[in-house]
């Protein structure tokens, strides 16, 4: 895949994520996807995916920054929401907080197989009032 095509492929995926269209997930990723270097699968992925959006009900993924270089991407997603409960830790309880995600994925045969992801956790407590 070229630059631009595989840019092309990245924002479908956030679309399918954005929309929560699970049953089209697998046009996206691959079945032995690896997150932060363990294996989960595509049903794990999902399951996390589903999790994220039943903590955070209004959760929308934003690209920021986006960059590719076949077969990666790598992306810093940006999100304004309000979770429900706890969020890495912290009781948000409903208040909206703002937080970056850095992520870089590894494409293979078109789909996502390897995804490395670091959340910028310590933005979250700072608008808490959390050290």
């Amino acid at each position: 895949m070229t630059g631009t095509e595989l840019t092309d492929r990245y924002r479908g995926y956030i679309t399918c994520l954005n929309s929560q269209n699970w049953p089209e997930l697998g046009r996206f990723v691959d079945v032995e996807v690896h997150y932060n270097d363990q294996r989960v699968g595509l049903e794990g992925y999902r399951r996390m995916l589903e999790e994220d959006f039943r903590a955070i009900p209004d959760l929308r993924f934003n690209i920021d920054l986006l960059i590719a270089e076949p077969p990666r991407v790598a992306c810093r997603l940006r999100f304004d929401c309000t979770p429900a409960g706890m969020l890495f830790g912290f009781p948000v309880n409903g208040r909206r907080v703002a937080f970056s995600e850095n992520v870089f994925y590894e494409f293979q045969n078109g789909k996502i197989r390897h995804v490395w992801s670091v959340i910028d956790k310590a933005a979250v407590g700072a608008q808490l009032q959390y050290p």
